[in-house]
């Protein structure tokens, strides 16, 4: 009875994991690779099925010959997603289960270009007192924020660790529509899933 148990899928599922953002098309020619931070929460349907809501931002810097180009010293992008996913597991009672996904949802992007400036604050030092220092920070000098629909597909594996929890890698194409155009990125996420 308890190997019939440790072999059944859990109804419900959730996933946290970061990794790199690498921009591609015509955002890998302005943009720099970046970061990431994704997690979900799902229902499987059966041990091959399921569909997952999730969630995910990535940070990915404005390349230098953009910048030169527009004539601004710093910028990044930042973008979060969230959006509904069907799960294929393929071998989902093997050592490791290979799985496909892909869905669409809401992809809100947020883009700043800044410059390095000074700021003046006050420390304390119980023997010295309150004193000023001054600080580096970034001027914004200018932001512009869309949300518009996209979509993603992927494939990721995940490798069993204790019962029903398991390690993962992932990588995803996230396309997201913009009037006249489009950003288009690659996610790898390492995490845990359980």
């Amino acid at each position: 009875m308890g190997m019939a148990s440790a072999q059944e899928t859990p109804k419900f599922t959730a996933d946290l994991g970061a990794g790199f953002t690498t921009p591609v098309g015509t955002a890998g020619r302005n943009l720099d690779l970046g970061w990431g931070v994704h997690g979900g929460v799902g229902y499987n349907f059966s041990s091959r099925i399921g569909a997952k809501l999730n969630l995910g931002f990535d940070d990915m810097g404005i390349n230098s010959t953009t910048l030169n180009t527009i004539g601004t010293p710093g910028g990044d992008i930042h973008i979060f997603q969230a959006t509904i996913d069907p799960v294929v597991h393929l071998a989902p009672k093997g050592r490791f289960d290979f799985y496909v996904t892909g869905g669409g949802g809401v992809f809100h992007r947020y883009q700043e270009f800044t410059q390095p400036t000074v700021v003046t604050g006050t420390m304390f030092n119980p023997f010295f007192g309150f004193y000023p220092v001054a600080f580096g920070a970034n001027q914004v000098l200018s932001s512009y924020t869309v949300t518009k629909p996209g979509f993603d597909v992927g494939a990721g594996v995940a490798v069993g660790a204790i019962g029903h929890a398991k390690f993962f890698a992932e990588a995803k194409w996230d396309h997201m529509f913009l009037n006249g155009g489009h950003t288009d990125f690659i996610p790898v996420t390492f995490g845990f899933r359980w």
